[in-house]
């Protein structure tokens, strides 16, 4: 499996476009409507939020996925459509908009949306921009940069990967886009990720594929500890890499899994490193466990503690807060077994041993805490599970975006 550029355009006979269209009214310069097509119908796959608030798009998304082929995904920023007054049948509109002007089926079309909630999504200039948009429709890297672009509200940079892998002796390429920055929990992280491929799959595994992907990669990342109302990730799979169809598991489905995991668990990453306001990109390796659950039960606590979070901030090695954040998180274990340490680029510094401090050099700790990549490891000493998860830091910067968000 190699790296490759190319985004959601990576793949055989996907073209994407990004544009201002007016739903962002305090920046024209910001693009805020995403397409992306395929030349021919696709098996397509969905996991959505478990938040028991779920924005209109999601469900006309789910009632499209049921209904057979996909040919397009359409989605907005600056307006998550949730809670929102006729949302339902604006959800609608934009896929019978998007559908009108590429020459498909409207329930062909897949739908989501970001941004506030509760506020009257501007479908008009929606409407109005599509066939502007489809125009600019383009099999390139920079199609999918326009529509990495488009849907970003507090996201800092784009979020784009992409490989290349064989199955069935045929060379297959996949690539993602994500969106994430806020409003971020462990459990189906709050985000839009929209993946593609050229492999040919059946759609039964080409949904399990995703359920068991986005479980060891977009939910176990965490900003804030909120979970969302819109959040969405797709897979559209069109066949065009001429595959013998994966229909059973076996070694071409574990490629194709491998691949799928790679892209979600780089686009996770780039999510929880563009966290709001963050500085640090915290990676929590657990090892060491009873069992991978437990492992991850407790790597999701310590990444999701408001109060580790903000040691990180300060480079402050305060190892008291991780102990706790795993005493707290419902894990069954013995603490006087738990080994931790903080690392980075700038070394290693062991802090905990057998569940008590040991004396440790504070300058090297604040340099190790310092570096933007931080990794709080932690050995528990009681089995063979493991588990990594991934979250920021939280800055003043977090208040300040969040306090005037809506306004």
């Amino acid at each position: 499996m190699n790296q490759i550029q190319g985004g959601v355009c990576a793949a055989q006979g996907f073209q994407a476009a990004g544009l201002h269209v007016g739903v962002k009214t305090h920046n024209v310069n910001k693009k805020d409507l995403t397409l992306i097509v395929s030349d021919v119908p696709c098996t397509a796959a969905g996991v959505f939020t478990t938040n028991v608030v779920k924005a209109a798009p999601i469900q006309v998304t789910r009632r499209h996925l049921a209904a057979g082929p996909v040919r397009a995904v359409v989605a907005n920023s600056g307006n998550a459509n949730a809670c929102a007054p006729e949302g339902e049948e604006n959800a609608v509109r934009m896929c019978r908009a998007a559908a009108a002007a590429l020459g498909v089926q409207p329930q062909e079309v897949l739908v989501s949306s970001t941004g506030v909630i509760g506020q009257t999504l501007k479908v008009g200039v929606i409407e109005a921009g599509l066939p502007t948009l489809s125009g600019m429709l383009e099999h390139s890297w920079a199609g999918s940069d326009a529509a990495a672009a488009a849907i970003m509200t507090t996201d800092t940079v784009p979020k784009e990967a992409a490989v290349e892998f064989t199955v069935g002796g045929k060379t297959v390429c996949m690539g993602g886009i994500a969106k994430g920055s806020g409003m971020i929990r462990p459990n189906m992280g709050t985000m839009l990720c929209f993946i593609t491929t050229d492999c040919a799959i059946s759609q039964e595994l080409l949904q399990s594929a995703l359920r068991e992907v986005c479980a060891v990669s977009f939910n176990r990342i965490s900003v804030d500890g909120d979970t969302s109302t819109n959040d969405t990730c797709l897979v559209l799979a069109n066949g065009l890499a001429g595959n013998a169809p994966i229909t059973q598991r076996g070694g071409d489905y574990d490629a194709f899994a491998a691949a799928l995991k790679e892209i979600c668990v780089t686009l996770a990453r780039k999510i929880a490193s563009d966290g709001e306001g963050a500085r640090h990109l915290i990676t929590c390796t657990v090892s060491g466990a009873a069992d991978e659950k437990t492992a991850e039960t407790v790597a999701k606590s310590v990444v999701s503690s408001t109060l580790t979070k903000a040691a990180i901030f300060g480079a402050d090695a305060n190892w008291g807060r991780v102990l706790c954040a795993m005493g707290y998180s419902g894990a069954a274990f013995d603490p006087e077994a738990v080994d931790v340490s903080f690392a980075s680029d700038a070394g290693r510094v062991a802090v905990c041993s057998r569940g008590r401090g040991l004396p440790f050099d504070e300058e090297l700790a604040k340099k190790v805490l310092s570096e933007h990549d931080v990794e709080i490891r932690i050995s528990m000493g009681s089995g063979a599970g493991q588990c990594v998860c991934w979250g920021c830091d939280i800055t003043y910067e977090y208040i300040r975006i969040n306090g005037d968000y809506r306004t």
